[in-house]
């Protein structure tokens, strides 16, 4: 199954109230893998870039000026992410950004039915825990040390290997037999390498009435077996 997880930058927090998206980052997975797919865009918002927003993912309007509108990118990015499920870390804080801009270009709204919250899945995991991509991270053992600020492909980058973890861990693919056979080979993830392996039915392992008189013969012909020390006599 293909997903896409993904995460923005914005100049503020309600884009009711005027505040636009001004980066994307898209990171591609499928079954649960990163395939190195990526969109990545920055965008000119048009507008004033408020100090606060600037202190938390560092795109000043200076350097945003000579970047392109979303309205120049919006095909580029719904091709990339077609009809997949799409996976963020506070999923309607973004699909209200994405879909916001959307509406401006004229562009039908993404449905949120193809929302994926890792906020959520956190929380009915980890009920009363931090929830946040840092605390998370933490939690998890996964390495943030180069985040120094917020960034929307690193974080999606982040929140992939997260999304992994959150949803089964790396062995997600992995399926155990017990008395059944599984017919027809089954995919085994491990990290980001797929391995196909065809499951066997357990071999026949118990000794035939052979074996065993062989090995009844042999036994009588030691002399002393310490089994036999301390035997009281009936």
């Amino acid at each position: 199954m293909r997903e896409i997880v993904f995460d923005t930058e914005t100049t503020g927090l309600d884009p009711r109230t005027g505040d636009r998206l001004v980066e994307i980052g898209c990171v591609e997975m499928v079954n649960r893998v990163v395939t190195g797919r990526v969109y990545h865009e920055y965008f000119n918002p048009d507008r004033d870039m408020p100090a606060e927003a600037e202190a938390v993912h560092g795109l000043s309007a200076t350097f945003l000026s000579d970047k392109p509108r979303f309205a120049e990118k919006v095909q580029d990015f719904l091709d990339f992410i077609g009809d997949a499920p799409l996976v963020a870390h506070n999923a309607g804080f973004d699909f209200g950004f994405i879909n916001a801009e959307l509406g401006q270009c004229g562009r039908d709204a993404v449905c949120t039915s193809r929302m994926i919250d890792t906020v959520q899945i956190a929380k009915r995991k980890h009920p009363g825990a931090k929830l946040s991509l840092d605390a998370l991270c933490t939690r998890y053992g996964i390495d943030r040390s180069h985040r120094t600020k917020h960034g929307a492909l690193l974080d999606a980058e982040l929140l992939a290997q997260l999304y992994v973890e959150l949803t089964g861990g790396r062995q997600i693919g992995l399926e155990l037999v017990a008395d059944a056979v599984v017919a027809g080979p089954t995919q085994i993830f491990s990290g980001t390498v797929v391995v196909r392996r065809e499951f066997r039915p357990a071999r026949p392992h118990a000794a035939s009435v052979e074996e065993i008189e062989r090995h009844r013969a042999f036994i009588a012909t030691l002399k002393g077996p310490i089994w036999n020390e301390g035997a009281v006599a009936g």
